[in-house]
């Protein structure tokens, strides 16, 4: 089971947003614009967290979380029956109040056609009255119309005219499942990794830690398939079953021991006076449980010690290990001897800037096992390092945003297709060329230049005019033709920016060079989006605007080495540009 959408309302900075999921989902932006507090809110759905008065966005009386659960296997489909919807869909509302209770509320999909509605089937019992029904031909000719049958026959009939019915979500009244007290696990099994956090905490034998949990998964699956295990456990259950009273037929077991007889008639006899008799019964341990307890891990790197003892970066490392090894565990089973995903086997991973501690290159492999954890389980994140984002992965990107005036978080995403055909394959290509791309996502503006020497000259100038600013980030496209691929990207999440590009009418070009320059303008400026975007444009080339004779800048550092000089001075018009692009 997955979670296909996630609708959160009056939750801390959050008035109302909705959310679409992929099985890796990672949520960027600044710090304090609300990327902890969605994570949260998915917490307090799953019953990981309690709600406090300061969570209701201000000053509301109640909030709540909504989740649309897809991919559910039959085993999911069976414990939710009642909220399935004709996609194999469910969807979850928990709701909390500002007096401490709070409740769990399931939508129930009804046609509008009332005589499609399981709960009217009773008004279809008689042939005259079933007679009227669209699907009347295809209940049985003879006999008695049950209201099994006649609810069977609405289903069929809704499955084969789905694209002509119209659907109702209706949120139930009663609680969910019918308990007022939903049991934690029955979504799935959280696994969640603050930012912060003692490390002990995720290697105790604690049920709630992250060791104990993967440790657990790891001990199920070898005792399940482990023959002698599962023979030791028939062992020891057969000789268990000697101390009790009454056999599994309910019959008297003739081989209990007699001590244990006699133990049990003194103690009925000294409460004879109480009208009650006792029996004494002597359960079988659990062996999963004992392969679970007393654990103690301990790291060697010349010295034996406790993980405590090392520093946070192998620390942080350990945690991920842990993660890493119950994922390649499980994907290295076959198929069929993999955990069922029923409801309370469904796993989801939830971390709270994972990259804390861990260089650039850890943080790199940490992206690669989370890709290959969300094969399998669901993973959830929030990040603030371009080295977790890969651009391949577009549709995970979650890009966090608070307005400045009202406080309140946004979210922007896509889930199309950008690029298709050979768009798509070359923009995949550019990250070989500029794998620091995705930088762009956490930028408060991008620019965008045509390769490295003006990627190289503009921050300069621009801190000589000390109007540089560290929150925008320039992108090298290649080249001028690559520009528009980063201005769509761009356009889709409404990341402001300004592309810098090249006229390139030099005297020495030909008509025709020039044409195909100015092909290669209308090609920007046709897809700036004015809310967002804009351009500045260099005439003819970045050599002419600072008064360099052609090819004496092929270089970037030809090129700083030349307006580094003490008695070079910035041209006017270039002092403009380059106050524009920083404004």
């Amino acid at each position: 089971m997955k979670i296909k959408k996630v609708t959160i309302s009056n939750f801390r900075s959050i008035i109302d947003i909705e959310i679409s999921f992929e099985n890796l989902m990672m949520f960027i932006g600044q710090n304090n614009h609300g990327k902890s507090n969605i994570l949260y809110a998915i917490l307090f759905f799953f019953g990981e967290i309690k709600v406090q008065d300061l969570d209701f966005f201000d000053g509301t009386e109640e909030l709540y979380v909504e989740i649309l659960f897809d991919n559910l296997d039959e085993d999911d489909k069976a414990t939710f029956n009642k909220y399935l919807t004709i996609d194999n869909e469910i969807l979850v509302r928990k709701t909390a109040y500002k007096n401490g209770s709070f409740e769990y509320n399931g939508y129930i999909q009804n046609p509008q056609n009332e005589y499609l509605q399981e709960s009217n089937a009773t008004n279809y019992r008689s042939r005259a009255a079933a007679q009227e029904l669209p699907f009347y031909d295809d209940l049985p000719s003879e006999g008695r119309l049950t209201i099994d049958i006649i609810q069977v026959a609405q289903q069929q009939y809704i499955s084969n005219n789905r694209d002509r019915i119209e659907f109702v979500y209706e949120l139930e009244a009663t609680n969910f499942l019918g308990a007022k007290n939903v049991a934690q696990g029955i979504f799935g099994e959280i696994f969640f990794i603050p930012a912060v956090k003692n490390i002990n905490d995720d290697l105790s034998n604690n049920k709630t830690s992250v060791f104990t949990k993967l440790y657990s998964k790891v001990i199920e699956l070898v005792t399940t398939n482990d023959d002698d295990i599962s023979e030791i456990k028939d062992q020891i259950n057969a000789q268990f079953r000697k101390f009790q009273k009454y056999n599994e037929d309910s019959t008297e077991n003739e081989n209990r021991p007699s001590e244990l007889k006699e133990f049990e008639d003194r103690l009925s006899g000294n409460l004879r006076e109480w009208g009650v008799n006792l029996e004494v019964e002597i359960l079988p341990p659990d062996i999963d449980e004992v392969f679970k307890s007393d654990v103690n891990v301990w790291i060697h790197d010349g010295i034996k010690t406790d993980i405590n003892r090392k520093g946070h970066g192998l620390q942080r490392a350990m945690t991920f290990s842990l993660i890493k090894t119950f994922s390649e565990h499980v994907l290295s089973m076959p198929e069929e001897e993999r955990p069922n995903r029923q409801a309370s086997k469904s796993s989801y991973f939830i971390f709270e800037e994972p990259e804390l501690y861990l260089h650039p290159q850890a943080q790199r492999a940490l992206l690669d096992l989370l890709i290959n954890l969300s094969e399998d389980s669901q993973v959830v994140l929030c990040t603030h390092s371009s080295s977790l984002i890969s651009l391949d992965n577009y549709k995970s990107i979650a890009i966090v945003r608070k307005d400045g005036m009202t406080n309140e978080t946004s979210i922007t995403q896509y889930q199309e297709e950008i690029f298709v055909g050979d768009e798509k394959k070359n923009f995949n290509l550019l990250s070989w060329i500029n794998p620091d791309r995705a930088e762009l996502f956490f930028a408060k503006k991008v620019i965008l230049v045509e390769g490295a020497t003006e990627k190289s000259i503009i921050p300069f100038i621009a801190k000589k005019l000390e109007v540089f600013k560290f929150e925008y980030t320039l992108i090298d496209c290649g080249s001028k033709t690559q520009i528009p691929y980063y201005i769509h990207l761009l356009n889709k999440f409404k990341i402001p920016y300004i592309a810098v590009y090249d006229k390139d009418h030099q005297s020495g070009k030909g008509q025709q060079a020039k044409d195909m320059a100015d092909r290669d303008t209308n090609k920007i400026e046709d897809i700036i989006a004015a809310s967002i975007g804009k351009s500045v444009v260099f005439v003819n080339d970045i050599e002419e605007e600072l008064g360099m004779t052609a090819g004496t800048v092929s270089k970037p550092f030809s090129a700083l080495e030349e307006i580094s000089k003490d008695e070079f001075e910035i041209p006017v018009d270039l002092e403009i540009k380059i106050k524009e692009i920083f404004s």
